[in-house]
């Protein structure tokens, strides 16, 4: 760190990340990875894909998370018939008979992007591109996404008919692909219980948007030690059976392994992973807390993983 001021910034951050927890926590029973993933993915300006079946708050989490941070939230319902004029936007003639350029949902601070894969290529690409430029283009001239600006995307695993699959490419452009599992009976207990009643919390602003920008570039300045960034990129590697540092299980059952954007990844959540866990610089520990969401999405399985059921977090799991 080059100051004391960041040594004091990384400690208010990891006190502001405790209180996001709070607020989070007034609403949103358990989930508590999930919940821990989306506030780091925010802080690396990163994006994430939530894989988790119909029902389980998806929706709410990323609502109330926008509500603690202080930030503007779009939900779009994606399905099949949805064009890129529907999200971008779209020129009209205003009564002056000039164009006027109406923005769609797609500007706002944190975006949820619902079933993604129910809507074609065309309009996907159309959110990707915003995604990766931070910018659309309409009819010729080119707007700047709000800023911050984070897209969280949601599928459904179980139905596949009728859908558009991700390419690997376009899934490469989220940072994480996070898991949202059933609830434990306890937790599911509780949900019941305060989601029945009339009761309804409020819940607190802890940052705005300068002090997002302010923790997103404070986490690019932390440092990291020479045998971590080796670490991130020898684990990136040994999921390519073409690698030098692939293992047995990697030629057994990976047909592609995961690109350079995951080491980046790697690099940069384990910088967020310490400093919201007050530490001034990273450790393959924190490397090894962010690897499974990062690179889940990032691995694709030959037809003899297929064939015998292994599962690419088992795959993970025997890599680290």
């Amino acid at each position: 760190m080059s100051n004391n001021n960041d040594v004091e910034a990384v400690k208010q951050l990891g006190h502001k990340y405790q209180q996001l927890r709070e607020e989070i926590a007034k609403v949103i029973i358990g989930q508590q990875e999930v919940v821990d993933l989306l506030l780091l993915s925010i802080f690396c300006k990163g994006h994430s894909l939530l894989v988790g079946v119909p029902g389980l708050a998806k929706t709410l989490l990323i609502n109330t998370t926008a509500q603690s941070l202080g930030l503007s939230f779009n939900r779009i319902q994606f399905t099949p018939d949805l064009m890129p004029s529907d999200i971008i936007g779209s020129e009209i003639l205003d009564e002056n008979r000039n164009f006027k350029f109406i923005k769609g949902p797609l500007f706002a601070n944190i975006i949820l992007a619902d079933e993604i894969n129910r809507t074609p290529p065309k309009t996907q690409s159309a959110l990707l591109e915003a995604m990766q430029e931070k910018s659309v283009t309409a009819a010729g001239h080119t707007y700047r996404m709000s800023n911050p600006f984070f897209v969280l995307a949601t599928q459904n695993p179980i139905e596949q008919e009728g859908t558009y699959p991700l390419p690997e490419a376009q899934l490469d452009r989220f940072m994480f692909n996070i898991e949202v599992g059933y609830p434990s009976f306890k937790e599911e207990l509780e949900v019941v219980k305060s989601t029945t009643g009339e009761s309804s919390a409020t819940i607190n602003k802890v940052l705005d948007e300068k002090d997002i920008l302010h923790f997103q570039e404070l986490i690019r300045k932390i440092p990291v030690a020479d045998n971590v960034y080796e670490y991130a990129v020898k684990l990136s590697s040994s999921t390519r059976p073409a690698s030098e540092f692939a293992q047995e299980i990697t030629k057994d059952y990976i047909a592609w392994g995961a690109g350079p954007r995951a080491s980046q990844y790697l690099v940069l959540g384990a910088k967020a992973h310490a400093a919201l866990h007050g530490k001034f610089s990273p450790d393959k520990e924190d490397v090894l807390a962010i690897a499974k969401p990062i690179l889940r999405h990032r691995i694709v399985k030959n037809y003899k993983a297929e064939a015998e059921g292994v599962k690419i977090d088992q795959i993970i799991d025997r890599l680290l």
